[in-house]
């Protein structure tokens, strides 16, 4: 039987978060890692998805470098409209008030950045598959692991052997290291990592 309290994790429990200013994970800018891939990446026409985006300080980075095709999507309306007042001019047809899973689009590029810990763990299978699928051929799945484990959940973290044993089925592992840009609360316990789609 599931734990009570993964099936709680829905789209009421993150509004609430948001609502009582419960977000311990909200850094309040984009980290220093993903900074830094973004600023190494030359092409900006291509698409771009930022799921469990939260108040998205990734997605308004990268707007304002004028990448165009930036997509992202989270359950907390409250989140997204902080964000939509932040960056007023990025397109509203960008921005997914929903479920990760149901999303039907495709990407060239998908970011992870503090998604993947908050959702149940039993999703984590389901999770990686859908990346996969929603990314072109050649598609890139980039961002940042925790590299520990938490008493208290969410979030839930892991480690490296997990997520190498996870992810290989349906990705060319190209990098996974611990980041050594990452901000000070989290500095060892996160992994920078960039994956390749396998064509299965």
């Amino acid at each position: 039987m599931k734990d009570n309290k993964l099936n709680n994790l829905n789209k009421n429990y993150w509004e609430s978060r948001y609502q009582k200013e419960q977000t311990g994970w909200d850094i309040g800018e984009i980290s220093t890692p993903l900074k830094n891939y973004f600023n190494s990446l030359k092409n900006k026409e291509i698409s771009l998805l930022i799921p469990g985006c939260g108040r998205a300080y990734e997605a308004e980075y990268l707007h304002r470098i004028d990448f165009k095709n930036v997509y992202i999507c989270d359950w907390a309306i409250e989140a997204l409209m902080d964000f939509k007042e932040r960056v007023p001019s990025f397109p509203n047809e960008h921005l997914i008030n929903g479920d990760f899973f149901k999303i039907e689009h495709s990407f060239d590029l998908i970011v992870e950045q503090t998604f993947f810990c908050a959702i149940d763990p039993q999703l984590r299978p389901q999770y990686a598959q859908k990346v996969h699928e929603l990314l072109n051929e050649n598609g890139l799945f980039i961002g940042l692991f925790f590299n520990t484990h938490f008493e208290n959940n969410p979030p839930y973290g892991g480690s490296k052997e997990e997520y190498i044993n996870l992810f290989s089925p349906y990705f060319e592992i190209i990098e996974m290291d611990i980041a050594n840009d990452s901000i000070k609360p989290r500095l060892g316990n996160e992994l920078f990592f960039i994956m390749k789609k396998r064509d299965n």
